[in-house]
């Protein structure tokens, strides 16, 4: 069935770049999309209307979050050390246990599924929190995702995370490392598994990557078969990399190189390295190592750097600078990683970070995060069907509403949705040519029911994480109020 979509404005693609179209059209039949622009000269079986709206292609979030969020745990609750963000050696001698049942963790895929397709996104790279389980993911949990995806109608991109060990802190409050080499081969074992069964899977929605931890809770064995396995299956790799001082010294002390320089001496430095947060490189004032090693590695590698400004900011840290990265060349994808899973707020908060950190009100541009969030995740992925609304191009095509009293009077569709908008915004969802979203509803799914069973297994969350303290500071309150109670003062 041919469908056309129209709205006041289209952002359409040019071959070169995203342009605009005013009353703008975009025709599409099966999973592909056929025709943009305006006056389109064919037959077509529907046309919706959206009226004063930007239809967009659809956004790409490579740190997606797939998870009912504990991060936003650390915003002004004490330190992650007696909070119990982090295991405690307390909680590694009792034993750490998983704090969902099966049944609750496939749930916790479908709110945070169900939330990225309200935000606008329409591919995603699900990143979820191991400080509340027994260990790492597990193949059969993943081919539940893989069939969750399927429902819901979200790309993916999809492979059970797996880790040699964990950090955690001692009793005297410092910072060690807790290792399990062979339950980290396994868990490859496993992520390899799963992409030869599950690459492809659910009609070419769901694709494999590798989805190593952490650079400092892997051994050099575990990398060196993942380096292996991505160039055997041209597969991407996502690790997380270069985002704290911490991590940065544990890598040079257990490897004698730098994050990016063990990644290059392994193979993993390359066009299919996937890398959040890359803010912490040689050179950085809070590392060891000064001079401009890393970047020359950095910017010669092809390496993506996934940008999550939200969830640093929240802490008073910044990429230094976008600008910087985008003016040398390295490609950069944006991620929610933490709650709201909102790329909108995420470009938002980008580009005014970018301008402080830059001290320039011109060096980035609106442009520069949106194509971030769209071409920038599409080459990460080696897709040049994707995060673009072209002739041929996958029929990943979002709507946002500009209706809303929020936004302000219209003058510029884009920089409305940039200064005023958030994902919430977006009206309608389409992914593969299929509506999962319409009128702001996902297709088949109860908001309500899905919030308060959010809501209860949020509780469980906070047990375990009062369980991971130290025996010392289980009494003390583990959430913070802003303000004090009236009645607990």
């Amino acid at each position: 069935m041919r469908t056309l979509l129209k709205a006041s404005c289209v952002i359409g693609f040019d071959g070169r770049s995203h342009v605009l179209w005013r009353d703008g059209e975009v025709v599409f039949s099966g999973d592909r999309i056929e025709f943009v622009g305006r006056g389109f000269p064919g037959p077509v079986d529907r046309t919706v209307d959206y009226g004063q709206a930007v239809i967009s292609p659809g956004l790409i979030d490579l740190d997606a979050l797939g998870d009912i969020d504990s991060g936003v745990l650390t915003v002004d609750n004490g330190s992650k050390l007696d909070n119990g963000r982090l295991w405690s050696a307390d909680y590694l001698r009792r034993g750490p246990k998983d704090a969902y049942t099966p049944e609750e963790e496939q749930f916790k895929y479908r709110f945070a599924f169900t939330h990225l397709i309200r935000n606008g996104i329409t591919t995603a790279l699900p990143i979820t929190s191991m400080y509340y389980r027994a260990w790492a993911e597990r193949y059969d949990e993943f081919a539940g995702v893989s069939a969750l995806a399927g429902e819901l109608g979200l790309r993916v991109y999809l492979g059970p995370c797996y880790m040699s060990g964990t950090t955690y802190v001692r009793a005297d409050r410092s910072l060690g490392q807790w290792w399990d080499e062979a339950r980290g081969l396994a868990g490859f074992d496993d992520a390899l598994r799963f992409f030869r069964d599950f690459d492809g899977a659910q009609g070419g929605l769901v694709r494999g990557m590798f989805a190593p931890d952490r650079i400092e809770t892997c051994t050099p064995e575990l990398l060196a078969r993942t380096a292996a396995a991505s160039a055997e299956l041209d597969a991407p790799v996502r690790l997380h990399c270069c985002q704290s001082a911490y991590e940065f010294e544990t890598v040079r002390q257990l490897r004698q190189h730098t994050p990016l320089g063990w990644l290059e001496s392994l193979g993993l430095l390359t066009p299919r390295a996937i890398l959040p947060h890359g803010i912490y490189l040689s050179g950085h004032p809070a590392v060891s190592v000064q001079g401009a090693e890393d970047w020359e590695r950095l910017t010669a590698s092809g390496a993506t750097i996934v940008h999550c400004p939200a969830v640093f900011a929240r802490n008073g840290e910044a990429l230094d600078s976008f600008g910087k990265y985008h003016a040398a060349g390295i490609n950069l994808g944006l991620g929610t990683d933490t709650w709201p899973p909102d790329l909108l707020h995420n470009m938002q908060l980008g580009l005014y970070l970018a301008r402080l950190m830059g001290k320039s009100a011109t060096g980035v541009t609106m442009a520069d995060l949106f194509n971030a969030a769209t071409l920038g995740g599409a080459r990460a992925l080696g897709r040049d069907d994707l995060g673009r609304l072209a002739p041929d191009a996958q029929a990943d095509i979002v709507v946002f509403d500009l209706k809303a009293p929020h936004l302000g009077p219209i003058f510029d569709p884009l920089k409305n949705l940039f200064l005023a908008g958030r994902g919430t915004d977006c009206r309608a969802s389409y992914i593969a040519g299929r509506c999962v979203m319409e009128d702001f509803t996902v297709a088949g799914t109860n908001m309500s029911a899905l919030q308060a069973q959010a809501d209860r297994q949020f509780d469980k969350l906070l047990a375990n994480q009062r369980q991971r303290r130290f025996d010392d500071a289980a009494q003390q309150p583990l959430v913070i109020p802003v303000f004090p109670w009236a009645d607990d003062v």
